[in-house]
């Protein structure tokens, strides 16, 4: 997975939000999040998916050699449960879908189902391209690979049923990661900075932007600190998570 500077990616895409802002009927918003409450988290995960099912936290983790699947206690940051996958494949983003778990991974072409009651596995299908992000509206599957497209597939098939590019200010933005749906939107993370974007599933606009620029305190950092990648919604208490890869903290947000 190729790398570009943080500065860069975050001065563009901010850039992105005002060029046009002017001559737009409805202007995109910029929110910046609030730490609300902080948990411990796992330092040695290399955060790749992260969902609730049934007010439980799950998490993917990947890097070859280091890949898992993780159910996780919310409260203590203790990995309940733990999956490990083969050292060739690297894992990526993960979901829940009815109580089937679908988990992608970078460069192998493989999606993996588990029962997410037994955490037993159901089986794998294939797909072309890189696997980077996944979640679902309770109808499709959405599934990003690094570039500006979101690909909508069918769960029962993964079969493509539709996709659509993400813009800003009508300009294609790449580097979508982690995905999860909230509320009608598809929040996603812009790999390498501190972004969210909030976007429309229907049309792939960009709604709103949310920064997260410090919300890991930089005394937190360690040598393998790396960039915020993880959006977890817990639909029965309405709360969002966020955290990042190989941080020692998961924390609940606010927007303001």
């Amino acid at each position: 997975m190729t790398k570009v500077s943080h500065i860069v990616l975050l001065a563009a895409v901010l850039s992105l939000l005002s060029c046009n802002a002017y001559s737009q009927k409805k202007k995109v918003r910029t929110w910046t999040c609030n730490a609300e409450k902080s948990f411990k988290h796992d330092v040695s995960s290399y955060t790749q998916g992260l969902f609730f099912y049934k007010g439980q936290l799950y998490e993917t983790a990947g890097q070859y050699g280091e890949s898992s699947l993780r159910k996780v206690d919310l409260a203590t940051g203790k990995v309940m449960e733990r999956i490990n996958f083969p050292k060739k494949y690297f894992i990526e983003g993960s979901c829940v879908y009815k109580n089937r778990i679908y988990i992608l991974s970078w460069r192998e072409n493989t999606c993996f189902v588990y029962d997410a009651d037994s955490f037993e596995k159901i089986g794998e299908t294939r797909y072309e391209g890189e696997g980077w992000g996944i979640t679902t509206d309770g109808r499709s599957l959405m599934m990003s690979d690094g570039t500006s497209t979101i690909r909508f597939r069918d769960p029962e098939t993964f079969a493509e049923q539709k996709s659509i590019s993400v813009t800003l200010n009508g300009k294609k933005v790449n580097y979508i990661n982690e995905l999860e749906y909230i509320r009608g939107e598809i929040w996603a993370n812009v790999y390498t900075s501190d972004l969210i974007l909030r976007i429309d599933p229907q049309s792939g606009k960009v709604s709103s932007v949310v920064n997260c620029t410090g919300l890991l305190p930089r005394e937190l950092y360690r040598r393998d600190t790396d960039v915020l990648n993880g959006i977890a919604y817990d639909e029965k208490s309405g709360s969002i998570y966020l955290t990042g890869k190989n941080w020692p903290r998961l924390y609940k947000i606010t927007l303001k």
